[in-house]
């Protein structure tokens, strides 16, 4: 039998929490319904500095959703936290600031062969620069605020409940100011292929 970790009740907390926060946004199930073919995967915890300044945070607010917030926290104890831009050029600062790891997909607490799950945090005064990807993506804003900046489109500075969606291979960028930002990120399709960086000015 596959040994799943001592960690399972609070991923299956979190679970839980993300799926009340996905169901319930009309936008986003429309855009991706949430995986009915979830199945536990083993995590192997790896912690980057972005893990201490996200348990340390103290302005994230949220009048949505606090216990989808406070989950993703918790679990960041545990998990498996990502260095998508390691070797690249992106700088030291950006990869000791930015956070992000998975739920569902390669890392997470889960798979499934539909849908990709992510957090991402972002404390104040970060720019993450311009990228892409070929899957689509929509990012649900969970707590705090945020500049998205999608190529083709308005500027939008998103707060708890507000979306923004990436259409395949389309440019995007984000920059938090004041405030931190975390998201719940969902990928469809393409979730074979990384972001690729493609630069450009900070708003």
């Amino acid at each position: 039998m596959l040994d799943l970790g001592a960690d399972r009740i609070l991923w299956d907390g979190l679970l839980q929490e993300v799926r009340i926060a996905h169901e319930g946004h009309a936008e986003l199930s429309l855009f991706c319904p949430f995986p009915d073919d979830l199945r536990p995967q083993r995590v192997l915890p790896f912690q980057v500095p972005p893990a201490a300044l996200l348990a340390n945070e103290q302005g994230l607010f949220s009048d949505l959703y606090v216990q989808t917030r406070n989950a993703f926290v918790a679990a960041g104890a545990v998990a498996q936290w990502r260095e998508t831009y390691k070797d690249t050029d992106i700088g030291s600062d950006f990869m000791d600031r930015f956070g992000c790891y998975c739920l569902i997909g390669d890392g997470g607490a889960f798979t499934s062969a539909t849908m990709a799950a992510w957090v991402v945090y972002m404390p104040a005064g970060l720019y993450y620069t311009w990228h892409q990807h070929p899957a689509e993506e929509m990012y649900l804003t969970l707590a705090g605020e945020a500049t998205f900046m999608r190529a083709g489109c308005e500027d939008a500075v998103l707060r708890a409940g507000g979306t923004s969606q990436h259409a395949s291979n389309q440019p995007h960028a984000m920059q938090t100011h004041a405030h931190p930002v975390m998201a719940y990120v969902v990928w469809r399709n393409g979730f074979d292929s990384p972001p690729v960086l493609t630069g450009g000015e900070r708003v």
